[in-house]
């Protein structure tokens, strides 16, 4: 069984969430993590389930994230759909822009949440704050290790 987390970071915070997530499913199960700009559709075709992370930018996800979107949906159309995933939204203010639109992406798909969306709030609100590097605490990735560990235990018990 294998988890695909595929994530966007520009900043670093969806970098860590992911990273967290991922470390935490490899002691239930085989992992791949992977840069959006990196992933594809046979990415996807090989794993078992999925881990969508990324930031919210003006309210909806962001582009590098809807570009790996936008090159895997049509290829996978029928192909992969009952596989569980869920979702992780590093954001400003909200994130409920970007899981919005994340989830109607998988509904298209037919992929089945597992979990409704994890979303990381920053409360980064200036121009400065929202383009700083960003240094997540553990009690902030703490609920991320969760979920990663949660979703390979879900695998690997055959419970997705």
């Amino acid at each position: 069984m294998e988890l695909l987390v595929v994530y966007h970071s520009r900043t670093g915070g969806s970098r860590q969430m992911a990273s967290a997530a991922a470390q935490a499913a490899q002691d239930e199960i085989e992992v791949t993590l992977c840069a959006a700009d990196q992933a594809g559709p046979e990415h996807m075709q090989r794993a078992d389930g999925y881990l969508f992370c990324a930031p919210e930018n003006l309210a909806t996800l962001s582009g590098v994230m809807k570009d790996f979107f936008d090159r895997c949906y049509y290829p996978l159309l029928g192909q992969i759909e009952g596989r569980p995933y869920a979702q992780m939204i590093c954001a400003g203010s909200d994130g409920q822009g970007a899981a919005a639109q994340l989830a109607r992406i998988a509904t298209g798909w037919r992929l089945r949440a597992v979990q409704p969306p994890l979303i990381l709030c920053t409360e980064a609100q200036s121009p400065q704050a929202i383009l700083a590097p960003k240094q997540l605490t553990p009690a902030q990735l703490a609920p991320c290790a969760e979920l990663g560990l949660a979703l390979g235990a879900g695998l690997a018990m055959g419970a997705f």
